[in-house]
């Protein structure tokens, strides 16, 4: 007897994104301040971390140059960058930081030591040290930390200026950052040169390829979006959508894959991401109706007009390599309703379902109706399906059409218009 089968999911997701409170935000100052004074990069102040003092630039260079595990190399550079204001216990760090383009004086002659930094600064200046400044253009101050949420460098909006505690938590999160030239971590290249412990950095499970839901959502969120989709040229000019689905970038320039049965019929759509920065679909460049895939072009110029370097992006990862019990992730916008993460286990590999011309992975990661089109990540964050379904009468019978394909594709092509491929398809039909 065939199973009735519902393309639009109905269950709610495991995991929902929450505002933390003000205590959760204090534990995670203070863990990010034990972590990185375990690996020997934070001092105590002899009474504690002073999470709540204002963090100053001088700090912040001094950190900086740690986390690059420069202490030798700053030590060792003779150039002096001319600042009249900056104390003996700051200098090489400051000279050093500021040599390497990491970042700048407030004015030729004064850097500032003692004022606070702002989050702008310290992501631009991690930005710059991690080699972000290389083929993105470079990296300014103005809107660095809403650019480091948005490739994934930081899991929250940060803004105004930051106390020792915040500086600490994303210091904690460019330590497991990939470099530009996708050579390692921060952590790392520690470890590697023994500037750091490899145990300590294994215990803290900064070392470890496999990853937690936790570190999924952290890792992860900033590539994956919601999709609004409009059918009807009155409801563009509402700005009413008329579906809802999700979707997920696989390169920086904006690529990015989804359901077919997410776009079917319609003229337009945006996508909308972790940091509520929204861009319209650019074009189709490729598509396919029975295996209900869809690889699209995202504009990288905003509703806002404001244009983003880079996306952050999901790797991909072959079906063929995953295992019945395996753990997995789901992400997407359930219900339309923000971004969200669930987990589960692999329960079926190469499940055949009669609306699909490949067979699917089944698992028990919750989805929902606006799932559709989301990633289905392994332990190690890479993507090996596509979210897309469920069957009607059962109980965490998830369905996510494999990656695969799309590893033989040339997605070079300039592709369709959304309206161009609805007509198509009503053609073809």
């Amino acid at each position: 007897m065939r199973h009735r089968f519902l393309a639009l999911m109905c269950a709610l997701t495991l995991l929902v994104a929450a505002v933390p409170t003000a205590a959760a935000l204090e534990g995670e100052a203070l863990r990010a301040a034990d972590a990185l004074a375990t690996l020997g990069l934070v001092d105590g102040t002899g009474d504690g971390y002073a999470l709540d003092a204002p963090a100053t630039r001088g700090q912040a260079a001094v950190l900086l140059v740690r986390l690059a595990g420069a202490q030798e190399a700053a030590t060792a550079d003779s150039w002096f960058a001319g600042f009249r204001d900056v104390p003996a216990w700051a200098q090489e760090a400051v000279d050093y930081a500021v040599h390497q383009g990491w970042m700048t004086g407030v004015t030729a002659l004064d850097f500032q030591p003692d004022a606070p930094i702002t989050a702008d600064a310290w992501c631009a200046a991690l930005l710059r040290m991690l080699g972000y400044a290389e083929g993105y253009g470079p990296i300014a101050e103005d809107g660095a930390a809403t650019f480091a949420q948005h490739i994934g460098l930081v899991s929250r909006s940060w803004s105004g200026t930051l106390c020792r505690g915040d500086l600490f938590q994303i210091m904690l999160e460019a330590a497991t950052f990939p470099y530009q030239d996708g050579d390692g971590t921060p952590i790392r290249r520690l470890v590697e040169a023994g500037r750091c412990s490899r145990a300590a950095a294994n215990a803290l499970g900064l070392m470890t390829d496999e990853l937690s839901a936790r570190q999924v959502a952290e890792r992860c969120m900033a590539a994956v979006f919601q999709l609004d989709g409009y059918k009807r040229p009155v409801e563009i000019d509402a700005q009413l959508p008329s579906t809802g689905a999700s979707g997920f970038f696989i390169s920086a320039d904006g690529l990015a894959v989804t359901n077919y049965h997410s776009i079917q019929d319609l003229i337009h759509a945006t996508v909308t991401l972790s940091t509520g920065e929204t861009y319209p679909v650019e074009s189709v460049v490729w598509y396919d109706t029975e295996m209900d895939l869809a690889v699209l072009r995202i504009s990288r110029t905003a509703v806002d007009h404001r244009t983003t370097p880079a996306f952050a992006y999901l790797e991909l990862a072959g079906s063929e390599d995953l295992h019945l019990g395996e753990q997995v992730y789901a992400l997407g916008s359930p219900l339309s309703e923000g971004l969200a993460v669930s987990q589960g286990v692999v329960s079926a590999i190469g499940r055949v379902v009669e609306r699909y011309s490949i067979p699917c992975v089944m698992n028990t990661a919750d989805i929902s109706q606006g799932s559709s089109g989301g990633a289905l990540l392994n332990v190690y964050g890479q993507v090996v399906g596509v979210t897309a379904g469920a069957y009607t009468y059962g109980n965490g019978m998830y369905l996510a059409v494999p990656v695969d394909p799309l590893f033989s594709l040339d997605l070079s092509a300039q592709g369709q218009t959304l309206r161009e491929v609805r007509d198509a398809e009503e053609r073809a039909s």
